[in-house]
């Protein structure tokens, strides 16, 4: 069956496997003979036209459609004829945009593109296959922005700072080698920053900016002029990716667009996509991502209140909203439909109402229960609706098969994300132990962990471990190297080596989902930029050089990995597992040590001894007695063992982990 720019509002999708349901916003239906446009927009509009051009960039429509209503806020009208390789616009009087719902745009995404899919997809697309998860315990993310990993100059990629990058070899082979199964790609959806006209200026952006959520960003393309290269170049790094056993987990950004009077929603219905607070806010809200936030901090016309600023970025969107909820739900379903995404991380994800993401799980586990969806378990502001309703990491438990990033466990091993220089587990500061302690049980209750000490959350928050996303760092916030730099004047290269890979000790070996921020394998740097979203390359590019400078780091954490992955006793992914069969054993301040039984895993290692030192001298730690093989000493890591500990007595050397297993 050939598929053509959604012909049918019934497809069967060869990769899922699943029909698609009805959409709202099926705002193109096409065919050679005709195309239909619907539009959502308000029943009180005085008209609404789409005007269809030859050319991106042409200054008149060949064609002006005035669409009929079709029911409460539904307009539709058809063009005889075949327009592929057309463009187009809405228009409600607002201005014209591309719709809210565009699967292909000209460059700079101000018009939508007709085109047929099919045309788009790489040989061999329909036999793609998702990388195979048995629990997303099994995952190791490595989260990477599409620029950072390939422009530096000592990238030995063809095609810097594209998409195309993750379809080289020697690409795939890293990080293969490095053993990731799951890449998260920071927004790779058509965002507004960024001039896809000028690829020979050197531009960045995260891409938090959203301008058209359903089309691939043009600048990451090597032709973003031509509507079909971006989409066919996407497709190619997902199948590149899949074949390479490496799943995708695309970052959203549905929770903010770019700004409110420009975007596509204000344009197509005016103020309904939006919340609003029942009054002007005071004081003006600070920049987090985008680069345009207050230009509608304004009062809403009769005096109804200001718009809602959760995101920091000058307006939240209301997902409890039936549209609004729609359109998230029919845009994750059309990225795992025709770009096979296995998986997706929502971006503050606090603001979104539970029902919309509880509803967003169940369409996804209707395709495959095993793609991935998490979050930031927070807002950058109070959210125009109670809190209670918010998908907070607090309700994190309330929300099956959706997860959170922890940043109990984040801020006690490096220090806490509001002040860059206070130190913590890593700097031999004690009082943080019972919560990391709460983060390598994937933060379920659990007998041995004290909630009163833990910093941040006094209740557990997840039902099960693999709810709870580890990490010491990401893209929004100051590299761990550039942290510990901070937080420790003076460090030496040997120490900042030490603590960066018993930091990752801990994120590898807990519980919950390993998440890493891509380089820090090779002990990556933002020269001290903390948020660095629209920073030149010089300052967010990776150098691989360094990978000769500390190849025992990213053996560290190749091997660290690759030990996960074959014992299962670190990633149990049950709850109850977890509390039977991972105990901690009794130490002194800024030390950890703890148990897994790991016959009860179903583990080759019948029982594992984890300890984590983070002082300045070598400590002792009581353990069971027997005889044990060290897999991990003084920053190596061998499975085939580093020596024999026994006599119920363990030496650890300092700021480092040792590992033991019978």
């Amino acid at each position: 069956m050939k598929k053509i720019f959604l012909l049918i509002a019934f497809h069967f999708s060869l990769f899922t496997g699943v029909a698609m349901a009805q959409t709202q916003f099926n705002e193109l239906q096409y065919s050679q003979e005709k195309s239909v446009f619907t539009l959502n927009a308000p029943s009180k509009a005085k008209a609404v036209r789409v005007r269809v051009y030859d050319r991106a960039d042409s200054q008149q429509p060949s064609q002006t459609l005035q669409l009929k209503r079709v029911g409460k806020d539904r307009w539709q009208g058809t063009v005889t004829g075949d327009l592929k390789g057309k463009f187009y616009t809405f228009d409600i009087g607002q201005g014209e945009c591309p719709g809210t719902f565009a699967k292909a745009v000209g460059v700079n995404g101000k018009r939508a593109a007709v085109v047929n899919l099919s045309e788009t997809d790489p040989e061999g697309w329909n036999q793609d296959v998702r990388p195979a998860i048995k629990t997303p315990s099994d995952l190791v993310v490595y989260e990477m922005h599409h620029r950072d990993f390939s422009i530096h100059p000592s990238s030995k990629s063809r095609y810097k700072g594209k998409f195309l990058a993750l379809t080289e070899p020697h690409n795939l082979q890293y990080l293969k080698t490095l053993g990731i199964n799951a890449v998260q790609i920071l927004p790779s959806y058509d965002y507004a920053t960024v001039d896809e006209s000028k690829p020979e200026l050197p531009q960045y952006n995260w891409g938090y900016d959203p301008l058209n959520y359903n089309v691939p960003e043009g600048s990451y393309s090597t032709d973003a002029a031509t509507p079909e290269v971006r989409i066919r170049e996407f497709k190619q790094m997902v199948q590149a990716l899949h074949k390479a056993g490496i799943r995708v987990i695309l970052d959203v950004v549905y929770n903010h667009t770019m700004n409110i009077a420009n975007s596509n929603f204000q344009l197509t219905y005016p103020d309904y996509y939006y919340r609003r607070t029942p009054q002007p806010p005071i004081g003006g809200a600070k920049v987090r991502k985008s680069t345009d936030v207050n230009s509608n901090q304004s009062p809403l016309k009769g005096g109804r209140g200001s718009y809602s600023d959760a995101s920091g970025c000058g307006n939240e969107t209301a997902s409890e909203k039936p549209l609004m909820r729609q359109f998230m739900l029919e845009s994750v379903r059309y990225w795992v439909e025709e770009y096979h995404i296995d998986g997706f991380r929502f971006d503050l994800m606090g603001i979104h109402d539970q029902e919309t993401m509880r509803l967003i799980r169940a369409e996804m586990d209707k395709i495959d229960p095993t793609i991935t969806i998490y979050g930031e378990g927070w807002a950058a502001g109070a959210p125009a609706i109670p809190n209670e309703q918010c998908a907070m990491k607090a309700y994190t438990h309330q929300l099956p098969g959706i997860g959170a990033f922890a940043d109990d466990m984040r801020d006690a091993i490096r220090g806490p994300f509001s002040d860059d220089h206070q130190p913590a587990f890593l700097n031999a500061l004690k009082g943080n132990e019972e919560s990391i302690k709460f983060g390598l049980v994937g933060g379920i209750a659990h007998p041995d962990v004290d909630m009163t000490k833990v910093n941040y959350s006094k209740e557990p928050w997840t039902a099960q471990p693999y709810q709870h996303v580890s990490y010491v760092s990401c893209h929004d916030d100051m590299s761990l190297v550039d942290r510990l730099r901070t937080s420790i004047p003076g460090i030496q290269d040997d120490e900042l080596a030490r603590l960066d890979m018993l930091a990752q000790t801990c994120v590898l070996t807990s519980q919950g989902v390993p998440f890493l921020w891509a380089g820090e394998e090779v002990m990556r740097d933002k020269k001290g930029v903390h948020n660095s979203y629209n920073s030149p390359d010089s300052i967010n590019q990776i150098n691989w050089s360094n990978l000769r400078k500390y190849p025992h780091v990213f053996s560290y954490y190749s091997g660290l990995i690759a030990l996960r992955k074959a014992h299962p006793a670190f990633r149990m992914g049950d709850a109850e597992m977890v509390r039977h069969n991972l105990h901690f054993l009794p130490t002194e301040d800024c030390l950890i040590a703890y148990t897994l039984n790991g016959t009860a895993a179903g583990d080759s290692w019948k029982q594992i001894v984890v300890i984590l030192n983070a002082n300045r001298q070598a400590k002792q730690v009581v353990i069971p007695q027997g005889e044990w093989t060290a897999v991990v000493r003084d920053g190596v890591v061998n499975t085939q063992g580093l020596g024999i500990v026994s006599g119920g007595k363990a030496l650890v050397a300092p700021q480092s982990a040792l590992i033991l297993h019978k």
